[in-house]
């Protein structure tokens, strides 16, 4: 019901975003996303890798300049895609994230990682610099931490992934699932309209001026409250009962 999980499933080859592994992502994100059900995604994997991000394969020579360019402008339309979705997106990460992996992480709303997680751009070492993953990374890290990350291409730990902000928590490994769990069920209890308005609003003010998200944000307040549930939360706190969302 209110959780869809999205298993990247390829550990033989190290979950890497293939274009195929791509599509089948968008499909999966876009799967009957208007259901009143689905409330929550989290991304998660199989194996000791996260993700190692673009399969490296199909990057060869062998392969013409166009369909190189099909491969990343899908893996852009689908990290574009997980914030433009109306519900929350959580990345479960237990292991490396690399490159397109690691933007990936940096996508998600949220995103929980175990202690022995780690987080790379190492793009760089082969002669392939991460400048897609820079757009994810540069929007979540400090200027000089995305910096050394991708001209480096050294790990983060998940202690300092979680220092600079590119993950919300880190557990141990055996309280990975219990944690996601917690703030999934957590997002459940709230509206799903009410959060829908807000998430789609963040992003959008994230863009902005000062002056020009509070225009935004003042108008979307005015809005929230002529919504159904934004009148059912506030005469159910007025009334001292818990609200009966619409959903």
């Amino acid at each position: 019901g209110f959780c869809r999980n999205i298993i990247l499933n390829n550990p033989r080859k190290r979950n890497a975003l293939s274009f195929a592994m791509l599509q089948s992502l968008r499909e999966d994100l876009l799967h009957d996303v208007k259901s009143k059900d689905l409330r929550v995604i989290i991304i998660s994997a199989e194996g000791p890798v996260f993700c190692s991000g673009h399969d490296l394969k199909e990057l060869s020579s062998e392969d013409d300049v166009k369909y190189h360019s099909q491969v990343f402008e899908i893996c852009a339309e689908v990290m574009t895609l997980i914030q433009k979705l109306p519900i929350p997106v959580i990345a479960k990460v237990n292991g490396l994230a690399t490159a397109a992996g690691c933007q990936l992480v940096a996508s998600c709303d949220i995103a929980v990682a175990s202690e022995k997680s780690q987080f790379a751009t190492p793009g760089v070492n082969i002669g392939l610099f991460c400048s897609t993953p820079a757009v994810a990374l540069g929007r979540s890290l400090p200027r000089k931490v995305a910096l050394e990350m991708l001209f480096t291409g050294e790990p983060l730990s998940a202690q300092e992934a979680l220092m600079h902000g590119l993950v919300s928590k880190v557990v141990p490994e055996d309280k990975l699932e219990e944690e996601t769990m917690r703030i999934s069920h957590k997002i459940c209890e709230s509206s799903k309209s009410v959060l829908a308005l807000g998430k789609a609003t963040f992003y959008r003010q994230m863009a902005q001026d000062l002056d020009t998200a509070y225009k935004l944000t003042t108008q979307v307040m005015a809005d929230n409250l002529t919504l159904r549930d934004g009148q059912e939360g506030i005469e159910a706190f007025i009334q001292k009962r818990k609200p009966v969302w619409s959903h």
